[in-house]
């Protein structure tokens, strides 16, 4: 089955020489280091003009944020939306997102995301601090991306359920240890959390959550299966999390996993899955 790629919600944009990414901390990650700008991501979607992209945030810095919504006001690139940071547990996030906005390309910031997934509190998500900042990010228009481990489930899911006017997408189909094949409790987590209307599922970062140079289609798919049929096709979609992606995979292996776990849709839902629900939760 072959789908023309409309929309990928998920890739990262970055140059270390230019800055230090903390998190890649040891040789695993030498295949990360250098550039992967906007001419090698066009490389990697293989020059599909009809192609869209998110950029999304791998830093938590806002110079980096206003670096991708610059990218993202150049007609020349596949960039038509950020999804940036800003520091929830200051007093001033609003005024924060609202200094984002105001400079150049503001106008393609869509949402906002944190590494939660490195930080030491489960819980993290339930601070008040953050959640008041989460109030602003509903009255900005913004999503909010989860990107959180499977012991960070359950606050994500708390979350999301206090917040029902917020908007959340869940990134890399909530981290799933496919890589010691661990089912639960990740499944009924997600049973759980695609339960709640104001969630979103992005059906990304799978192969890295395998082992990296023995993965199987057939290992990964019963996850990303699981995904999306808690999901439903309109509210999940393709994202491809490259260059993550190029530790365990290339960009077209990716995307035929994300085929794969698809072709028993319909056209209209693969649609969906492939752009149509990237379009609608970003609002661009």
């Amino acid at each position: 089955m072959t789908v023309s790629v409309r929309v990928d919600a998920h890739h990262h944009l970055w140059d270390t020489a230019e800055r230090e990414y903390g998190w890649m901390d040891g040789a695993w990650a030498d295949p990360l280091r250098g550039r992967f700008g906007p001419n090698e991501l066009a490389a990697a979607v293989g020059g599909r003009a009809e192609v869209a992209t998110i950029a999304v945030q791998a830093v938590a810095d806002t110079a980096e944020s206003a670096e991708l919504l610059a990218i993202a006001a150049d007609p020349g690139t596949p960039v038509a939306a950020v999804v940036g940071w800003v520091d929830l547990t200051a007093s001033d996030a609003a005024d924060r997102i609202a200094a984002l906005r105001a400079g150049p390309g503001g106008e393609h910031l869509v949402g906002i995301r944190h590494l939660v997934q490195d930080e030491p509190d489960p819980e993290w998500l339930l601070r008040p601090d953050v959640t008041r900042s989460l109030a602003a990010l509903t009255r900005a228009g913004l999503v909010y991306d989860l990107l959180v481990r499977a012991p960070q489930l359950a606050a994500a899911g708390r979350v999301a359920r206090e917040h029902p006017e917020q908007s959340f997408v869940l990134d890399h189909i909530g981290k799933p240890e496919i890589g010691v094949g661990r089912w639960e409790p990740w499944a009924e987590a997600i049973r759980e959390i695609g339960a709640l209307p104001n969630v979103t599922v992005k059906l990304s970062g799978v192969v890295t959550e395998a082992d990296w140079r023995e993965w199987t289609v057939d290992q990964v798919l019963p996850y990303a299966r699981h995904a999306l049929e808690t999901f439903g096709p309109e509210r999940t979609m393709f994202g491809s999390d490259w260059p993550v992606c190029t530790l365990a995979a290339s960009y077209e292996d990716v995307l035929s996993v994300a085929e794969r776990t698809c072709a028993d849709l319909s056209t209209a839902e693969r649609e969906r899955v492939f752009g149509g629900t990237a379009r609608a939760v970003y609002g661009f």
